[in-house]
């Protein structure tokens, strides 16, 4: 039997019993206020060098990354464990990149994938799946401190992260998300297209500037007799 009461029409609450549960039906109280759509906040390294790391890599040797050192583009994706399902799928489709698309060689971007797993576990996943850049053990953290990549899911695993650093070395912007495991190459992807375009605009005034200069040593020149 619905409740409800004649004297008060302000009262607030009804209520109904479904087996062991009380649902809401309807309320005269005011409604509250809307909360205002959450904003993501651009990663705190965004816009400033990278940092150096020297961690183990799947053969236990030292690997040392120096953003900006090569001059070329540099893709560092951190993620939560070796062998998982989503995490396979990332780190085939950056193998899968490199051999495939002509911007990853004409760029030659540097791929490096780092988790929190040994290294005799990174070095199964790399032979297991054929791996052809480097994947590194983070066994004490050491990276994600450094690169302030926290956990995720409500803290129930290491957060999936990706950075993108540009030739000069400066991370020019990274993308979090665990869950969408797919989005991380094509993160790189649209970034690697972004500075090649920056590159050609660069390069086009210095290749006009040229043009006049030799046409004025032309002028220059004496006719041959």
């Amino acid at each position: 039997m619905a409740l409800y009461n004649r004297r008060k029409p302000s009262w607030s609450v009804v209520l109904s019993s479904y087996g062991n549960h009380r649902v809401l039906l309807s309320s005269s109280a005011a409604p509250a206020p809307i909360a205002p759509a959450p904003t993501t906040m651009p990663h705190l390294l965004v816009g400033k060098p990278a940092p150096s790391l020297s961690l183990p890599d799947a053969n236990g040797e030292t690997y040392s990354l120096s953003p900006g050192a090569k001059e070329v583009p540099t893709a560092l994706f951190f993620y939560p464990e070796s062998g998982t399902y989503g995490c396979t799928k990332e780190a085939c489709q950056f193998r899968d990149a490199l051999a495939e698309k002509e911007l990853y060689k004409c760029t030659k971007v540097e791929i490096v994938g780092i988790s929190k797993d040994s290294v005799e576990k990174q070095k199964a996943f790399v032979e297991k799946e054929k791996l052809t850049y480097p994947i590194l053990s983070d066994a004490n953290g050491e990276a994600r401190k450094a690169y302030h990549v926290g956990k995720s899911l409500m803290g129930l695993t290491d957060a999936r992260v990706t950075f993108f650093i540009d030739s000069k070395g400066v991370i020019r912007d990274v993308l979090d998300t665990t869950i969408n495991y797919g989005a991380h190459a094509k993160f790189v992807t649209k970034w690697l297209d972004k500075v090649e375009a920056e590159n050609r605009k660069t390069a086009k005034p210095a290749e006009e500037a040229e043009i006049p200069s030799a046409a004025s040593a032309s002028a220059g020149e004496p006719a041959e007799a």
